[in-house]
């Protein structure tokens, strides 16, 4: 048995490569981006034939290609990138191929360990919108959750009735297509109306520029419009599902402790006595001075003046 690599005879491909797979009597035959997964997964997609005069690259002996489940395992005869692996998912009603090893699975799920201790040092009520299917539950994260209608955004946090921060999540996939249709925009705005918000992205930056049915340079121009009009309506990327989970919740937590020392600040503002008004400064004697020439009294150029000076002029002044 061979693995075989070509490069793909259709100039206008955005799949560069074509490879066979060697299960089955005739093989299977895929259009790939790379030539191995050394980075990251490897998008791949069916191919309708393998024609017999392609510029095949590479040809390397096979010492194992077994399909499990929804997954094809190949491991190839040679010292270094031996084995590999093709999933097979369905996504949005059509069939996605990635190809994969365990390196660049492993990069896709970050070995970290998540905190435990409490945002902000409370123990937080989520609201999670009503219509939010597939919701977060913040099972590892000290909060309980509440379903109800949000203003704005797919969790939130709440005090005397009120919203105080709220948080849209998206997949990659649908940030794209709110993007592309021009939702974002009145996402972001509904957001913006609130005390804080935010989105939340459960992907990488990176991943914007690996995108095939859509121009990447699309994407980040769309996303740095959409910052610069919202600049108070943070979108962050956090790669994994835990971990844009676990920065919504730190995120609610903080906005919520902030509301309370606002709040804090301006009762403490209202309990403090009123200052009154303020009394008006007393007269310099050069403008006594002034005003009793004016008015016909004899007063020397300089020194201190008579007393009936002074009281003539608080006279004339009402006081």
């Amino acid at each position: 048995m061979e693995f075989v690599i070509a490069r793909n005879p259709d100039p206008g491909s955005s799949l560069p490569y074509l490879v066979r797979v060697p299960l089955g009597p005739q093989g299977i035959a895929l259009k790939v981006r790379d030539t191995w997964p050394r980075t990251s997964k490897v998008y791949c997609h069916r191919a309708d034939d393998w024609p017999e005069d392609l510029e095949v690259i590479e040809r390397i002996p096979v010492r194992s290609c077994v399909r499990r489940g929804a997954s094809i395992d190949l491991v190839l005869d040679r010292a270094r990138e031996q084995r590999s692996q093709f999933v097979f998912a369905r996504a949005r009603g059509r069939e996605v191929i990635f190809w994969q090893t365990a390196r660049t699975t492993k990069q896709a799920r970050p070995a970290v360990a998540l905190p435990t201790a409490r945002a902000a040092g409370q123990v937080l009520e989520i609201i999670v919108d009503s219509h939010e299917r597939y919701a977060w539950k913040f099972e590892r994260q000290q909060a309980t959750t509440v379903r109800r209608a949000l203003p704005a955004g797919d969790y939130g946090v709440a005090e005397g009735g009120s919203i105080v921060a709220a948080v849209e999540r998206k997949s990659l996939a649908d940030l794209v297509s709110t993007l592309t249709t021009g939702k974002l925009r009145y996402l972001l705005a509904d957001l913006a109306a609130l005390p804080a918000g935010a989105l939340v992205v459960e992907d990488r930056w990176s991943s914007v520029f690996k995108l095939e049915r859509v121009r990447p340079a699309l994407v980040a121009e769309g996303l740095a419009e959409a910052q610069v009009r919202f600049p108070t309506v943070p979108i962050v990327f956090c790669e994994t599902r835990p971990l844009a989970q676990e920065w919504t919740y730190r995120y609610l937590g903080a906005a919520l402790a902030h509301h309370h020392e606002t709040r804090l600040g301006a009762d403490r503002a209202a309990e403090l006595p009123l200052a009154g008004a303020v009394p008006a400064a007393e007269p310099t004697t050069a403008e006594i001075r002034a005003w009793a020439r004016t008015h016909g009294h004899d007063v020397p150029d300089r020194g201190r003046l008579r007393p009936e000076i002074h009281a003539a002029f608080h006279a004339a002044r009402g006081g």
